[in-house]
């Protein structure tokens, strides 16, 4: 078996048991065409960003930027928070995590369990996303803390680096047969950083982009949503590492169809996936039926569902927000029990 493609068998360190995560063939079409997910729930803290977040620290202490002892800020509607609070803990420094009651409670807890320091933005009630007064904040309490350093997640460099060795082990695992890539983008970093990687390996690789509708960097209108840890909101600046000029297409999908889903998936094969998965998911599954024979859709599945039981999968949440639709459901569900039967 190649080891690149393995986990050690003793680890020492929560940050040793990052990457090497499955595929998972989600559907088939007659004509060999197949969908793959690429499960990043498997990484600690069931996330992908956990990635980006020891990358961003271990280029900031090679930078000089972050001192032993010192202190990491970083605005976050949880996932990277979690990566960084476990980071932090593992290599000696305080982290505050700068957040909004937009993000999912077990995320808030988590972190909070793992010894970061919870900041808020907004009112306790208030469930507007608020991205753009996060990352003044956080902006501000570094700059006031000789000790801290801002991981800055939406313009650092180090953030695409981290996704590097997604395309190392998609390339090795799929021995370059990657047609189709199909992720989130909310800093950019996870689907641009893994296709830009890829791309020397794949050099046709087709890069297709998904984002809530209401987020901002496809265009508008802009309006609120509930897919979190995704998308550009209103009144936030698209992240530089959002790159254009790699990404073949760019789409959106809406919340109700994301959470449809995440829901679907689940009740039909076990397997929970996050809100803003599910929207990568369903843009996969509507799309695989008209690729050519033989292709391989791979799509990027971010964090697991395990977070999202008091949103995404609690009914009454979800009646709240008009957010549930049985002729949607039904129809991803036909969809997906067709496709699984080939």
């Amino acid at each position: 078996m190649d080891k690149t493609l393995t986990r050690p068998a003793v680890v020492s360190r929560v940050s040793d048991l990052i990457g090497h995560t499955p595929l998972f063939e989600l559907c088939r079409t007659e004509t060999g065409s197949r969908l793959l997910l690429k499960l990043e729930q498997f990484n600690p803290t069931g996330t992908a960003k956990i990635r980006m977040a020891r990358q961003m620290v271990l280029d900031a202490e090679e930078r000089g930027a972050l001192p032993p002892g010192g202190r990491i800020v970083e605005s976050t509607s949880g996932n990277t928070g979690l990566g960084l609070a476990v980071i932090a803990a593992e290599r000696g420094y305080t982290f505050t995590a700068v957040v909004d009651h937009h993000a999912c409670a077990d995320k808030l807890r988590g972190m909070k369990a793992l010894g970061a320091e919870l900041v808020y933005v907004a009112e306790e009630g208030d469930e507007e996303l608020a991205t753009a007064a996060r990352e003044e904040f956080a902006e501000k309490l570094a700059a006031e803390d000789d000790t801290a350093f801002f991981t800055e997640q939406h313009n650092n460099p180090a953030n695409a680096v981290g996704y590097h060795a997604v395309a190392h082990e998609l390339d090795a695992a799929l021995e370059g047969r990657v047609d189709v890539l199909v992720g989130a983008v909310g800093t950019g970093g996870g689907l641009c950083g893994t296709g830009r990687e890829l791309r020397k390996t794949v050099p046709d690789v087709r890069i297709v982009g998904v984002e809530p509708k209401g987020s901002i960097a496809f265009g508008g209108p802009a309006h609120d949503y509930y897919q979190s840890g995704t998308g550009t909101p209103e009144g936030a600046t698209i992240g530089l590492l959002v790159d254009f000029d790699l990404i073949d297409e760019g789409v959106k999908v809406g919340d109700v169809e994301a959470f449809a889903t995440a829901r679907v998936v689940a009740r039909r094969t076990g397997l929970l996936i996050g809100g803003s998965a599910g929207g990568v998911v369903y843009e996969a599954l509507t799309r695989v039926s008209a690729l050519p024979p033989g292709t391989t859709m791979v799509a990027l599945v971010n964090d697991g569902g395990e977070k999202y039981m008091d949103t995404v999968f609690d009914d009454d949440w979800m009646n709240a927000r008009n957010l549930i639709d049985p002729a949607v459901e039904r129809e991803v569900d036909e969809l997906l029990t067709k496709l699984r039967e080939n």
